[in-house]
């Protein structure tokens, strides 16, 4: 599933980097892939939604760093909007400092 929807990504945004500058149309229909792609990986619709807007507002308000080519710049948003839809911070695993139980027996009905 996510390979698939890597596959996807990679390539709405190869479409995006062969143009020099990205107008408003560009960031429409690249958002459109990336929401068909989300709601095929069966990311719930509202999520999607949230997703969406978020980086359209974003990436119509930045200012392209001077690093960064247009189609780098909405990547980076999305990546940044990914990692907060996901949590943003890792967590660290709770250990325990009892093993594990392991039952043995033996099914009856």
């Amino acid at each position: 599933m996510f390979e698939i929807l890597s596959d996807k990504l990679g390539k709405v945004f190869r479409g995006l980097s062969s143009r020099g500058k990205l107008r408003e149309k560009d960031i429409d229909d690249a958002l459109r892939q990336v929401r068909l792609a989300l709601l095929e990986a069966d990311v719930n619709f509202k999520v999607v939604k949230d997703f969406t807007t978020t980086v359209r507002e974003r990436s119509l308000g930045a200012q392209v760093l001077q690093s960064l080519t247009p189609a780098q710049q909405m990547l980076k948003i999305v990546n940044e909007e990914l990692i907060a839809i996901l949590g943003g911070e890792q967590s660290r695993l709770a250990s325990s400092s009892h093993p594990p139980s392991i039952a043995k027996g033996e099914f009856r009905p």
